[in-house]
């Protein structure tokens, strides 16, 4: 089986109010793309990638009027994906929801949240992902109540051949200290959103905990925002997202390769333009976590990154595609379920 996870930058901005794609030649949410160019250019990697189930993040949006499903399923079906079928889980006000599209002959799956309903009042105890979270981040004996702007998508899974598996889609908090300015601006958001990362971090991890405690494999896909040498506050906190995630008993190879303290050259899954100076930000913020338990299945990461991958590089459409597409690149997994 391939899994997939795929940050599609402003993938709602690409659907009307009726769920419909917007082939034209108005701007996209992509710097210099047009909503024409970002759809083709996805239907090219979504049809390469040819997985059995994709955890798209800042998938299309869910309102009033607007529904993430009918929107990917619409997609699914304006290409010829054999992945028609979508999924998610609590609908967020970002418009950048978390689902998974994923092919049903193959799979099946249901959102399957776990932890008590605790709305804002919270609970220290691992609440419900929509809920409020209580902890104490450092030891002035004072409580932060932390919440996920994106609640992360728990669904209960199973393959064709009844391998039944927890699989978990997450968007944490963002580390950048978006609209500040200031030296005193930046400092301030950049701490700030980091003790909501860690904290969203734990909240996480204290649900794949209880999971592996009931002996169910697990498998945690998505956009951590976090890695390796991204900001100067690292050496602030003692750990990062992606080490508090992967405790002792999940692995990611490209996370285990960044965390080692000579890692050589570090996997990325993000490239993103630099305010001001011209260039780009090369970053490892996609993974695909899986517990231990499965590694006797002969698990096979990739990262298709249009550069690193000898394959994306030697396809010109497909390499123009994912730089065209999103300015993050897919990572699938290769595991026999």
């Amino acid at each position: 089986m391939r899994l997939a996870t795929y940050n599609v930058e402003w993938f709602a901005n690409l659907f009307d109010n009726q769920d419909r794609l917007m082939v034209d030649d108005a701007p996209s949410g992509r710097q210099g793309v047009t909503r024409a160019q970002q759809i083709e250019a996805l239907g090219i990697v979504f049809t390469a990638l040819d997985a059995d189930a994709i955890m798209i993040i800042e998938a299309p949006n869910t309102g009033r009027r607007q529904d993430c499903v009918r929107a990917l399923q619409g997609f699914a079906e304006a290409f010829d994906l054999r992945t028609r079928s979508a999924v998610i889980g609590f609908a967020n006000e970002t418009h950048q929801e978390i689902a998974l599209l994923y092919d049903a002959d193959k799979l099946s799956v249901t959102h399957d949240p776990q932890g008590e309903e605790t709305g804002r009042k919270g609970s220290p105890d691992a609440p419900r992902f929509d809920g409020t979270f209580r902890i104490d981040l450092d030891i002035d004996a004072t409580e932060d109540l932390v919440r996920f702007s994106k609640p992360p998508l728990e669904l209960s899974a199973r393959s064709k051949s009844g391998t039944e598996f927890r699989l978990i889609g997450a968007h944490l908090k963002s580390k950048a200290p978006h609209g500040e300015y200031t030296r005193d601006g930046i400092l301030r958001a950049s701490i700030a959103n980091r003790r909501k990362q860690l904290a969203q971090a734990i909240w996480l991890r204290s649900r794949i905990t209880a999971h592996l405690g009931d002996g169910d494999p697990v498998i945690l896909m998505g956009d951590l925002n976090d890695g390796p040498g991204l900001d100067e506050f690292e050496h602030l906190f003692g750990r990062s997202a992606v080490e508090i995630l992967l405790g002792d008993d999940m692995f990611d190879p490209n996370a285990h390769q960044s965390l080692q303290p000579r890692p050589g050259a570090i996997p990325t899954t993000a490239r993103f333009i630099q305010p001001g100076n011209g260039r780009f930000l090369r970053a490892l913020l996609d993974y695909i976590m899986v517990s231990k338990d499965l590694m006797s299945r002969r698990p096979a990461w990739r990262i298709w990154h249009p550069f690193d991958d000898v394959d994306c590089w030697n396809l010109p459409e497909l390499r123009e595609a994912l730089l065209m597409a999103s300015d993050h690149f897919p990572v699938t997994l290769e595991i026999d379920l």
